[in-house]
């Protein structure tokens, strides 16, 4: 997945931005006796990248390298947070990190300067000019996240070009937020990601790295350390009146304040956007009623084998996918639909400020032990926001399951689909999204009073499927041939340990 990333980060000459804008250049020499223009591109601009096909804006977790670190190809810089994931961006060129223009924290539009890379150590402070002529357009990038919590806290805005003055100059001097001293603690993105969630203050921690540097280790051994000087000096402290400094918290919902307006994470506003794009497709609906015994009695039977039930039902669906190509086809620009190639079964996973679909590559080829093991992989990668884009946006269709909920049934709504990437001059990505044809809503498996073929009473427990799809490309017929076809395979289930 480097290549990819190294894809989607542009570090782009600043002899590129002639077009955009001409006073940008770093140096024009026009002394020349022959009357010619000589450029020296030696600053390059570092551009937000576009990780997704759904993606806008990114929030910039952390800079890997500090302002004047040398940088070779492709050695990781940044660390963004994109609508999925949080992903290292890597550097196509060798030089000099000169000028941060957008700090951590700050959100940036995709294409828009977040730094400044400079050729040699003779160009940084040439760069860090032209960052504090151009930093503007990143304050207001970085800013837009923090205006909605700032109105909540305080009504009567502070004089806005007092404010605005002191994040422009970004310059050597200036403290970065994970500073002390107006030193920046050098940390990898994974040990600051587990200081946030040990509650780890970096500033205390002393790397053992290359160069100092803080590693995962070493925020563990703090944490270690915090915890055990917490549990011998727990007495006396407890007598502290905390549970009484915040009246305005919800008892039962810890953080959440009453009232209170809250913007949509990366995540969230992805998932908006995508719900609503495809409400704008025509869709129907289908349920259906499967026995499970069968499939209970296998899962119980290997279970302790690391099978788990969403990787069953990912394989009988792909199994009864393979038999209906129809139903695992895309619809791409509402003229033509494509079957796809590979059945990749997308599961939705609620994790901390959002959802996701971690897929399942090749469902119908994989033995059920190794997808089993795959869907842990991708679910402990998905809750750390770590998926690459292939392991979340190349789904041909997509299971949502509510049963461990105790819900009987439920109606999903069409995901956007399917990403296919094109790369030209190993430096430009072309992602194309389709529209998946369906999504399949999986209820509880429950004991039913069923009758018989032989005009019996008997008990079965049962499990309640409801199919959206697209009815451009999918048809009634087609659904219902499909889910005769996912019955058989779940009530007798001897094909899916093969």
């Amino acid at each position: 997945m480097a290549g990819l990333l190294n894809i989607g980060t542009t570090f782009i000459p600043s002899s590129s931005n002639l077009l955009r804008n001409p006073n940008s250049l770093p140096s024009l020499r026009t002394n020349n006796p022959s009357n010619k223009t000589l450029i020296q591109a030696k600053i390059r601009e570092i551009f937000m990248p576009a990780l997704s096909s759904t993606m806008t804006e990114g929030k910039i977790v952390s800079w890997v390298k500090s302002e004047g670190d040398k940088l070779s190809k492709g050695e990781s810089v940044v660390v963004v947070e994109s609508d999925k994931a949080d992903m290292d961006v890597e550097t196509f060129y060798d030089g000099y990190l000169a000028a941060i223009m957008v700090e951590e924290g700050g959100v940036a539009a995709v294409g828009s300067a977040i730094a400044l890379l400079a050729e040699t150590e003779d160009e940084i402070s040439e760069a860090r000019s032209k960052a504090n002529s151009s930093s503007p357009s990143a304050v207001v990038a970085e800013t837009k996240m923090e205006k909605p919590q700032e109105t909540v806290a305080s009504i009567p805005p502070p004089p806005s070009p007092v404010k605005v003055s002191v994040p422009i100059a970004v310059s050597a001097s200036s403290i970065h937020p994970a500073s002390e001293g107006g030193k920046r603690i050098v940390a990898s993105p994974y040990a600051k990601k587990l200081a946030k969630d040990l509650k780890v203050d970096l500033g205390s921690v002393v790397g053992s790295g290359p160069m100092g540097r803080i590693v995962a280790k070493d925020v563990e051994a703090a944490a270690a350390a915090a915890a055990a000087v917490v549990v011998s000096g727990a007495a006396p402290e407890s007598p502290k009146p905390v549970a009484q400094s915040a009246p305005a918290k919800v008892s039962g919902s810890p953080g959440i304040e009453l009232g209170s307006v809250v913007p949509f994470t990366t995540m969230q506003g992805a998932v908006s956007r995508n719900m609503v794009e495809s409400l704008n497709v025509p869709t129907f609906r289908v349920g259906y009623t499967i026995t499970t015994d069968a499939l209970d009695a296998l899962y119980k039977k290997i279970k302790s084998k690391g099978v788990t039930m969403t990787a069953l039902l990912a394989k009988a669906t792909a199994l009864a996918l393979a038999k209906h190509p129809v139903v695992n086809s895309s619809c791409r620009d509402g003229n033509s639909f494509t079957y796809n190639s590979s059945i990749n079964i997308a599961v939705a996973v609620a994790i901390d400020g959002g959802l996701i679909t971690p897929v399942l590559q090749d469902a119908d080829k994989v033995d059920i032990y190794t997808l089993s093991r795959k869907w842990k992989e991708l679910v402990d990668k998905a809750r750390a926001k770590q998926l690459q884009p292939h392991e979340y946006n190349t789904g041909t269709f997509t299971l949502s399951n509510l049963g461990m909920f105790g819900v009987d049934r439920f109606d999903a709504i069409l995901p956007p689909g399917t990403v296919s990437y094109s790369t030209s001059n190993s430096e430009l990505l072309t992602l194309q999204r389709s529209l998946q044809g369906a999504i399949m809503a999986v209820g509880a498996s429950q004991p039913s009073v069923v009758a018989t073929k032989d005009g019996r009473i008997g008990m079965k427990s049962q499990m309640q499927v409801n199919v959206t799809a697209d009815h451009r490309v999918i048809y009634g017929a087609d659904l219902a041939s499909f889910l005769q076809t996912l019955a058989k395979i779940i009530e007798d289930p001897k094909d899916l340990t093969l």
